[in-house]
């Protein structure tokens, strides 16, 4: 908002009400040059329409978890922070990450684990936990993080990373369908930038990244047509150019002051002219 006074005007989008309020208060000074809309990325086209935005000159999305939401210990999000086991961005929406190991079967959990969280020990958790909830359901990060790791750490094969981050992945991206409203968000974000303007993401774990890399490279094509297809009949024309063909990561001095930043990547690209 400073580098583009005094008329840029910004949006921003969040799932978590408690995220929206401490933005508004913290760039309170901006007035209504700052915008906020409380709901889903994939609802961008949505929130821009209500904010008066057509032709966008930046987009930005920085995936994952905030510093703050790890430490608040009312939905479970930091597995050494503790709390009720929710994990739900928006409260007020869907079934908790508790609700949700109440009812699952060994095989649905399983699959959530593979898919969510490329768990290599996905059947053996799954059993675990719905053992376990026979006697007393998992309502808690710390029961849960507990039971992970009893099961899941290998001796002699320490990690950086505990053993439950992968479950603890899987089920935030289960109860708030994050990779979907990415797709559509994506999508959405590219009809909205006006030429020459660009969208930035942040990504922090491969599952999200793959899907940014796969939006981006079939925006940049255009053509949908089968490969063995001579001449293009489909008439898409690439509308994005790329601007980083390979993603950003962070630099070792970034990582040594910001752990969290060693699994991020970045990837830029540019709205072009639709040729006719």
């Amino acid at each position: 908002l400073a580098a583009s006074a005094p008329n840029g005007t910004l949006l921003g989008i969040d799932a978590d009400a408690t995220a929206i309020a401490r933005s508004t208060a913290r760039l309170a000074e901006y007035g209504a040059r700052l915008k906020t809309f409380h709901g889903s990325s994939a609802q961008i086209a949505e929130a821009a329409a209500a904010a008066g935005f057509h032709g966008v000159d930046g987009i930005l999305f920085d995936l994952g978890l905030s510093s703050d939401q790890l430490v608040d210990r009312e939905r479970g999000f930091g597995i050494r922070t503790g709390g009720p086991l929710d994990l739900r961005f928006n409260t007020g929406e869907g079934e908790s990450a508790a609700a949700l190991l109440a009812h699952l079967t060994v095989p649905e959990l399983a699959a959530l684990l593979r898919e969510f969280g490329e768990e290599p020990q996905a059947g053996k958790i799954a059993r675990a936990i719905v053992a376990r909830r026979a006697a007393s359901p998992v309502t808690t990060a710390e029961e849960l993080a507990a039971l992970v790791a009893e099961i899941a750490t290998r001796p002699g094969k320490p990690s950086r990373i505990h053993p439950a981050t992968r479950v603890f992945q899987a089920l935030r991206i289960a109860v708030n369908d994050e990779l979907g409203a990415l797709a559509i968000a994506l999508d959405a974000s590219i009809r909205l930038l006006a030429v020459g303007g660009r969208i930035v993401v942040l990504t922090y774990h491969s599952l999200e990244d793959r899907i940014v890399k796969r939006a981006f490279a079939a925006a940049a094509k255009g053509c949908i047509c089968p490969p063995k297809v001579p001449l293009c009949g489909c008439g898409v024309k690439p509308s994005l150019r790329l601007i980083t063909d390979k993603p950003l990561t962070a630099s070792e001095e970034e990582v040594a002051q910001n752990p969290r930043s060693r699994s991020a990547k970045l990837r830029v690209a540019e709205r072009i002219e639709v040729a006719a």
